[in-house]
């Protein structure tokens, strides 16, 4: 396979997919830093003034953030959202049979499986989407944050957080073969700039590089196959490896070895912004609002 053909620089979205899939049973024991993103991102809203009647997780995987969303908006209907029936199956805990009967102990209502570029909700009926480690997974974040400004009610808010170019960057330099490693992530203020062309106002955008360290290279693809991130371009190589560019790269990444153990490096990219009252009709005519005088 040639690595600079016309596929290289997209995303396979099958084997997206079929990845996350296949370790839907499981993914709870290999999603700890999707976890402590989430975290994070949960801390943030500490400084959000916001009372959503419905939250959408948006790629919610086996659905562990809805917890802490619905404890902080206990009056909300929440919803949860990914394109991967295993994840969302897998993600149900069943419930003793007095609870059942009794309607209690179910959190993070309905679970839907749809696309985030496409979401199957009507305009304007979610007051909160929550988006953890999802838009890089995508060929291009602009579709579906256009679909998220859409679904989003007038003064409605979109919090995300995705993996910004910086991630895995001695993966990628260790390897000198011409074929893709990891994924290809979007720049913090090419995302801003995207924001504000789907309509969103007040974009707020930050970025914090979280360095894990490992025994080897092979204990870093390990966790990164239990996570589900291993490359998923359509430019990675399909086959295996050869042992001579694994040896090399083996070689190139020993050589950034520090305190005995190996770095990796991810550019976590936090944003937030609201949906404000649109200035502009469908057909680009000026919205002029005349508020009565008291």
């Amino acid at each position: 396979m040639n690595p600079d053909n016309a596929l290289s620089g997209f995303v396979d979205a099958a084997q997206v997919g079929r990845r996350f899939s296949r370790i839907a049973g499981v993914y709870d024991r290999g999603d700890f830093f999707a976890r402590e993103v989430d975290r994070r991102m949960q801390e943030r809203l500490d400084y959000v003034r916001l009372t959503p009647a419905r939250i959408v997780d948006l790629g919610c995987s086996r659905g562990a953030s809805l917890a802490g969303l619905a404890a902080r908006f206990p009056a909300a209907e929440v919803l949860a959202l990914d394109n991967s029936q295993a994840m969302l199956v897998a993600g149900r805990e069943p419930r003793p049979g007095w609870q059942r009967l009794l309607g209690l102990g179910r959190r993070g209502g309905q679970r839907i499986c749809g696309d985030v570029e496409r979401l199957p909700l009507a305009g304007g009926s979610a007051g909160l989407l929550w988006s953890n480690l999802v838009l890089h997974w995508l060929d291009n974040p602009l579709p579906a944050l256009a679909e998220a400004h859409r679904v989003l009610e007038v003064g409605g808010l979109l919090m995300f957080s995705t993996l910004g170019p910086d991630t895995l960057h001695e993966l990628r330099s260790a390897f000198s073969d011409g074929y893709a490693h990891t994924q290809r992530f979007t720049d913090m203020h090419d995302l801003g700039d995207m924001l504000v062309e789907c309509g969103f106002s007040d974009p707020v955008m930050d970025m914090e590089v979280i360095t894990l360290t490992y025994d080897s290279v092979d204990a870093l693809f390990a966790e990164l196959r239990a996570a589900g991130s291993a490359c998923a371009m359509k430019a990675r190589r399909h086959g295996l490896t050869p042992p001579g560019r694994l040896a090399a790269m083996r070689q190139a990444y020993e050589r950034l070895r520090s305190d005995g153990r190996l770095p990796a490096t991810f550019e976590v990219i936090y944003g937030h912004a609201w949906k404000a009252r649109p200035r502009q009709t469908a057909d680009g005519r000026a919205i002029i609002r005349f508020e009565r005088g008291r």
